[in-house]
């Protein structure tokens, strides 16, 4: 990646500033951060916040937010999406890590529990020429309908444990993503389904994010 390459330096000096530094170097993935333009997908009264190392708020509820760029795009890294798989991801956002995902797989089904949340980002992934995401208000911590299985889950945001039945709407050789854990201490957390019943777990990183809602948290006892 070169100067060259990446005309505004804002978004250069996100990607060299930012995102290189947290070992994200795999070459398509810094392109393609060139080619989606992040600020198309950032609510209007903080565009101007569009390249800066945190998370944008995006509506009123909690925990809608944009994640950091360095986060997505680690994430999508670690996550090695082919332009095979379908990916079904949970909690959409504004849409911007759907159109990642979309520039990399066959398919994307993106989850989003918050109408408004859900509304403007199919006409920001549809305004911006994504056709192969499709964004559908559902509320991603209810159980799937049996039948789609997918090559790769995300979890956009943090969640107490990873659900049992997203593992197994994994295909064999699917990955999932999710950040795992309560404040101050979260990891990521990759899982691949390497067989029927078996699933090999790697824990590479520590972040922070956000909940998302409806999952199950954990009894907490007060003595």
């Amino acid at each position: 990646m070169t100067a060259s390459l990446v005309t505004d330096p804002l978004r250069f000096n996100m990607i060299e500033q930012q995102i290189r530094p947290w070992n994200v170097l795999d070459l398509e993935i810094l392109e393609l951060l060139t080619e989606v333009r992040r600020e198309d997908y950032v609510p209007a009264a903080h565009r101007g916040m569009a390249f800066f190392d945190m998370d944008i708020p995006l509506g009123d509820g909690p925990g809608q937010v944009m994640l950091s760029p360095k986060m997505e795009a680690r994430l999508l890294q670690d996550l090695q999406v082919k332009k095979t798989d379908s990916v079904l991801e949970i909690g959409t956002g504004s849409g911007y890590m759907a159109a990642l995902l979309g520039a990399r797989a066959a398919r994307v089904l993106t989850l989003e529990i918050d109408p408004k949340l859900a509304a403007t980002a199919a006409q920001t992934l549809q305004r911006n020429g994504v056709g192969n995401v499709e964004v559908r208000h559902a509320d991603g911590a209810q159980p799937l309908p049996s039948g789609p299985t997918f090559d790769v889950i995300l979890l956009s945001g943090s969640v107490a444990r990873i659900p049992q039945n997203l593992l197994g709407s994994l295909n064999i050789g699917g990955r999932l993503a999710a950040i795992v854990g309560d404040e101050p201490v979260m990891r990521a957390h990759f899982v691949t389904r390497t067989a029927e019943g078996k699933w090999d777990t790697q824990e590479p990183w520590d972040t922070i994010a956000p909940r998302l809602l409806n999952f199950p948290e954990p009894s907490r006892f007060n003595f």
